[in-house]
């Protein structure tokens, strides 16, 4: 057990938010767990934050978190950390920003708007995180892997 993992049960209310009733039996209603590292390393450090920001339990792997709790954090993280997956460009409205990217990822096609070449980000190795005149993130695994269309049409914006 981690030094910040300390004996607690965690459980939903009746409103669906996420409660800790922690060692000492105070309830912490509105709870919410958060990825040390969500991108380069999704199963490794989980914290669980009460509704001010402050870290109430600490867990050093997803492996660690007991099995009957697992289910209500993996839930929870899914709605918060809604970001589609790139896997193809089919067309850019122009190679000037901002433009209008035709885009097919692992939700469906859609259209986004990507205001500055900045809103492209590296983030990993050849992980890249693109961000929309929306505020809503995208991300590319790895950018060697897309097709010769997209890898040429992406380019023209790095």
């Amino acid at each position: 057990m981690s030094p910040y993992q300390k004996p607690h049960t965690l459980e939903r209310d009746c409103l669906g938010r996420l409660v800790l009733i922690d060692a000492a039996g105070n309830r912490h209603e509105g709870i919410y767990p958060v990825r040390a590292f969500p991108i380069t390393a999704p199963g490794a450090g989980i914290s669980l934050m009460d509704a001010s920001g402050k870290e109430l339990c600490w867990f050093d792997s997803v492996s660690q978190v007991p099995e009957a709790e697992l289910g209500l954090i993996e839930q929870e993280m899914a709605a918060r950390e809604f970001m589609p997956v790139i896997e193809k460009i089919t067309q850019v409205s122009t190679f000037a920003t901002p433009s209008v990217w035709d885009i097919e990822t692992d939700r469906g096609p859609t259209r986004i708007r990507l205001k500055t070449e900045e809103d492209i980000r590296c983030i990993a190795g050849n992980t890249l995180l693109i961000v929309d005149a929306n505020g809503l993130q995208f991300i590319i695994q790895d950018s060697t892997q897309l097709d010769k269309v997209s890898k040429k049409l992406l380019d023209r914006f790095r």
